[in-house]
């Protein structure tokens, strides 16, 4: 949330930036509410403050969605109905002014819009099938409101905001507490007691020296032009016996890697063999499928065969007999049944 103006970040001819960037600037306050650095920006205005240096900027963005009541299918009917009304109010007063129709009446289109919005707020509660039984609002919400201001009018900006406070308004939010900042250091480099560089003044030998003619800044005049004392190089402190590390106990990470290679291969192999006994068990059950289709149509061949040897064998034994004469009830053949061979009954 920024102004129009030239805000930190803008270019030279005060136009903000056309990407999205962030500011830049020196934090003059912080508020809880957006009102309160609204507030103090209006203030800030008020007092003749040039405020296109100003910019507000919300930090710790939260979506907010707060729950206005329960939704039934009356509220939903209600709802659309109201606002099919406004839509039909507009529209019928667009027909009535400019229809050119005068027997048309806004008030019909009112009511037909309140009817079709009151059966499209039940058909589309309806189609949630109870998933969404309330009405909500959702509203982006910041933690905090910063107020930014370039650096060159921040001194400014923050006297008119003290008056602000002294008379009653709302007051900024302490600085965050954080590690302590680190000790301001020389602009070209690091200061001068740091390590590497020449001790401070007071050291013999080191620090400022006095012009020719005149004593040394320490008091000591006969010191100047000599060579600087040689001050005696600290005593060597013993050098720490190296640490031992202990021996890594456990597994590492290669052997880890390859325990689980060595798995993996095992379970290949095992299902590889697996695979094998199955075709070979297969072929084994196809091969004695096929034995006992063999074993059966030999049977059958031999069954076959026997039947027609043994038929032959009954034709041949039945060709080979004579033919007898067929014999009447007394024996001798002739027929007349009197048992003497004369057929003529003497």
């Amino acid at each position: 949330m920024s102004n129009l103006g030239p805000t930190p970040g803008a270019d030279r001819a005060g136009r903000p930036p056309t990407l999205p960037t962030l500011p830049t600037g020196m934090t003059i306050a912080r508020y809880a509410t957006y009102a309160e650095a609204q507030r103090a920006v209006d203030f800030l205005s008020d007092n003749a403050f040039p405020v296109q240096f100003v910019t507000i900027v919300g930090t710790d963005l939260r979506m907010v969605e707060r729950v206005i009541g329960r939704l039934t299918y009356g509220r939903a009917a209600v709802g659309g109905m109201a606002t099919g009304a406004y839509l039909g109010l507009f529209v019928g007063l667009l027909m009535w002014a400019f229809g050119g129709s005068g027997d048309f009446s806004p008030f019909f289109a009112v009511i037909l819009g309140a009817g079709f919005g009151m059966l499209f707020g039940v058909i589309s509660y309806a189609l949630t099938r109870g998933r969404r039984d309330f009405t909500s609002a959702s509203q982006i919400v910041a933690t905090e409101y910063q107020v930014l201001c370039a650096e060159q009018h921040a001194p400014t900006a923050m006297e008119v905001l003290g008056r602000l406070v002294s008379a009653g308004g709302p007051r900024s939010l302490p600085a965050p507490t954080g590690p302590a900042a680190p000790a301001a250091q020389d602009k070209y480099g690091p200061p001068p007691d740091h390590p590497g560089y020449p001790p401070a003044a007071g050291v013999p030998g080191f620090g400022v020296q006095g012009r020719y003619g005149e004593p040394a800044p320490h008091g000591d005049s006969a010191s100047y032009g000599r060579p600087p004392a040689t001050v005696p190089p600290p005593a060597a402190t013993p050098a720490p016996p190296p640490t031992q590390e202990p021996p890594v106990e456990g597994l590492t990470y290669g052997d880890v890697m390859q325990a689980r290679r060595r798995e993996r291969q095992d379970r290949e192999r095992q299902e590889q063999q697996r695979v094998d006994q199955q075709r070979v068990d297969q072929q084994r059950l196809d091969q004695q499928r096929l034995d006992q289709q063999r074993q059966d149509q030999q049977r059958q061949d031999q069954e076959r065969q026997d039947q027609e040897r043994q038929d032959q064998e009954r034709q041949v034994s039945a060709a080979a007999e004579p033919e007898q004469p067929p014999r009447d009830g007394d024996g001798d053949g002739d027929g007349d049944g009197n048992g003497n061979g004369n057929s003529d009954g003497e």
